[in-house]
């Protein structure tokens, strides 16, 4: 064993410790205001009463008086207000640990059944990359199945990439750039071709135009699951007849990837809560029936978030609505 090796961090715990010290930092700085207000209110009584003394008498008073230095007590107040602000932070500190503790083994469980289950399932995916494979290398060369069979393991190879993410995401892990660009049009294109059976047998069509071939830096298989998500949320509320259009062309210095519907528009909700997960928003026939938007429309979000771009409703209407994608062109 390399006796070098940096030891692992757990990147739950840190973030816990986090949690608990900024919970601390709060609980500390009110009871530091408490205090210190506590203590304004004494030195001002304290300077009051000083700068209008009350001697008693002789006459009549048999009783000893003694005089403290108001400066001796407001020390002693000084120092049992900086003591108070100190033992409330120790409070605070571990009554967060106490409080998050819960919540540390809730994280550490997660992800430990995320990485269970991506192990598990790259063998199975594996297996059938290979199969798929076998049956290519009897399938006629050009013919429908083997056309068939390559872009099942296109598929294949996409979910195997969610998979290793996830594991990736699992582990605290930090994907890697891509270091070539990627044409948009063609990601666009295949998220197209993907969905194409699924709208006909819906009764829509789909339809693809390109205007030029942006380059972005980007995860291929990001950006597509990106777009399909786009197009799968146009398809779940495009009626039959309706249309489609996937549309890329680069705007100044950024690609752009708009998704269009014909569908009945999006009203009821703001739009940048469109993006939240698990939006739902009335029907436009005033039923009480809801439409949800899932979890599709906020992971699209975090696609393009995460390589710098954007995401937005560029348009919505009673006949379509249209999704936007904003990234930043691939430099030089």
């Amino acid at each position: 064993m390399n006796e070098n090796t940096a030891p692992t961090v757990d990147p739950d715990q840190a973030t816990l410790r986090k949690a608990s010290l900024r919970i601390a930092v709060r609980i500390s700085a009110a009871c530091a205001v408490m205090v210190i207000c506590l203590l304004a209110g004494a030195a001002i009584y304290l300077t009051n009463q000083l700068s209008h003394p009350e001697l008693p008498g002789n006459a009549g008073s048999v009783a000893d008086y003694a005089y403290l230095d108001y400066k001796d007590l407001l020390k002693a107040l000084v120092i049992a207000g900086a003591a108070g602000i100190v033992f409330a932070g120790v409070i605070g500190w571990l009554s967060a640990r106490s409080a998050i503790r819960p919540l540390g083994e809730a994280m550490a469980l997660q992800r430990r059944f995320v990485q269970d289950a991506s192990h598990e399932l790259r063998t199975p995916l594996a297996i059938l990359d290979a199969r798929i494979q076998l049956a290519q290398r009897d399938a006629p060369p050009g013919s429908k199945p083997e056309h068939a069979l390559a872009r099942i393991r296109e598929d294949t190879s996409t979910l195997t990439a969610i998979v290793n993410e996830l594991l990736l995401a699992a582990t605290g892990g930090a994907a890697d750039a891509p270091a070539e660009p990627i044409d948009i049009a063609a990601v666009t294109a295949a998220v197209a071709d993907s969905v194409r059976q699924i709208a006909q047998d819906m009764d829509i069509d789909i339809s693809v135009t390109h205007d030029g071939r942006p380059l972005v830096r980007i995860d291929q298989n990001s950006l597509r699951r990106a777009v399909l998500a786009l197009a799968d949320n146009a398809l779940a509320h495009t009626p039959p007849g309706g249309h489609i259009t996937l549309a890329t062309a680069a705007s100044q210095r950024s690609a752009v990837i708009d998704v269009t519907d014909t569908g009945s528009g999006i009203t009821g909700v703001e739009r940048d809560r469109i993006f939240e997960r698990f939006v739902r928003t009335p029907r436009p026939d005033g039923a009480r029936a809801q439409r949800s938007f899932g979890i599709g429309l906020a992971l699209v979000r975090d696609v393009a978030t995460a390589a710098g771009g954007t995401v937005e409703i560029a348009s919505t209407a009673p006949d379509g609505t249209t999704m936007r994608i904003r990234l930043p062109l691939a430099g030089p």
